[in-house]
C-alpha cells in the first residue's frame, strides 16, 4: 500500500509541476490561430449570390426545367 501512494504522490507532483506550462502553450497556440484569422479574413460573398436576407433559394427540378425548356 505504501508504494502505491508513493507513486501517487509522484503522479499528483507531476501533474502539478507540467499543468502551468500546458495551460500557457494551449493559451499560445489559442492565441496564434486568432492572429492567423486576423491576417487571412475570410472573404465574403456579394449580396446577390447570398440572395435576399430570410428568404430560401427556390429549388428547380429536372421536371421544371424540361417544362420551361419546352416552352420556349
Amino acid at each position: 500500500m505504501a508504494t502505491f501512494l508513493n507513486y501517487l504522490v509522484v503522479l499528483v507532483l507531476f501533474i502539478l509541476l507540467t499543468l502551468p506550462s500546458f495551460l500557457g502553450h494551449a493559451r499560445d497556440r489559442r492565441i496564434d490561430r486568432q492572429l492567423r484569422q486576423a491576417e487571412n479574413p475570410r472573404p465574403r460573398r456579394p449580396e446577390t449570390l447570398r440572395g435576399a436576407p430570410g428568404r430560401r433559394p427556390v429549388r428547380r427540378t429536372v421536371a421544371a426545367d424540361a417544362l420551361s425548356s419546352a416552352g420556349r
